[in-house]
């Protein structure tokens, strides 16, 4: 009966391993094929899948009908360098032979002599810390990871907006275009001057007579003897005499 027992427990075992191996190739596969398209839910949903399958082989192992298998001792009945094609398969290609190079790594059932004494060590270091030092501990480790997101969340967003503003256009080409083709080509501009500007003045334009007439008078007033009664004159208009008032 325990021998049929420690068979059923085993078959399951191997299905829950498999299912946890098919996870685990299908999530490396990803990472190192589709990593440029790989979205973090995506990580996050294999992660989520791993985590549920380790815990439903944990709840097996705990299971009141699995055997303890830490009392079950496995020992190599045949050692040999020789290729083992039953070992190749049943390790789909990963072993290829079953020495004594590969026994005392496939068949460990601790961890190195190093990494126990590492976890002793950590182990004892824990038990030391009191509760209120762990828990100051606790608080600062949380400050400072909350500090870090928001860093890290302020360079995401200052990069984002730098982006849209790099992205931004800031001028319109039509525009821009319109005044090229001005400046170089006087497309679009008018043939019409504005009054008082600096070209030819015509001659019907009211006032126009006079000041020409003033313009070219100027050089032409002629001032007479003290016996004369001529008046001066400018641009042939009598100029009135001093104390007598202009008309």
């Amino acid at each position: 009966r325990e021998e049929k027992q420690l068979e059923l427990s085993l078959e399951a075992l191997i299905s829950q391993v498999a299912d946890l191996k098919n996870s685990l190739v299908s999530f490396i596969y990803k990472l190192e094929n589709e990593y440029d398209r790989l979205t973090w839910p995506s990580v996050l949903d294999s992660f989520a899948l791993l985590s549920g399958q380790l815990n439903t082989l944990n709840k097996v192992l705990k299971h009141e009908k699995t055997p303890l298998m830490r009392n079950q001792v496995i020992i190599p009945l045949v050692l040999s360098p020789d290729r083992d094609e039953e070992i190749m398969r049943q390790t789909e290609g990963r072993v290829p032979v079953f020495s004594h190079e590969v026994v005392p790594d496939h068949l460990r059932t601790k961890p190195d002599p190093e990494v126990e004494e590492q976890e002793k060590q950590l182990i004892t270091d824990a038990t030391r810390i009191s509760s209120d030092v762990a828990q100051k501990q606790i608080q600062s480790l949380n400050k400072m990871c909350s500090n870090l997101l928001e860093k890290i969340s302020k360079e995401e967003r200052e990069s984002e907006s730098g982006g849209l503003r790099q992205n931004k256009q800031t001028f319109n080409p039509a525009d821009t275009n319109a005044l090229v083709a001005a400046v170089a080509f006087g497309k679009g501009l008018s043939n019409r001057r504005p009054p008082g500007s600096g070209g030819p003045v015509q001659a019907s334009q009211p006032g126009a007579g006079a000041i020409i007439a003033g313009a070219s008078g100027i050089q032409q007033v002629q001032m007479s003897g003290a016996s004369s009664q001529q008046q001066p004159m400018l641009g042939g208009v009598q100029m009135s005499q001093a104390g007598q008032p202009g008309k």
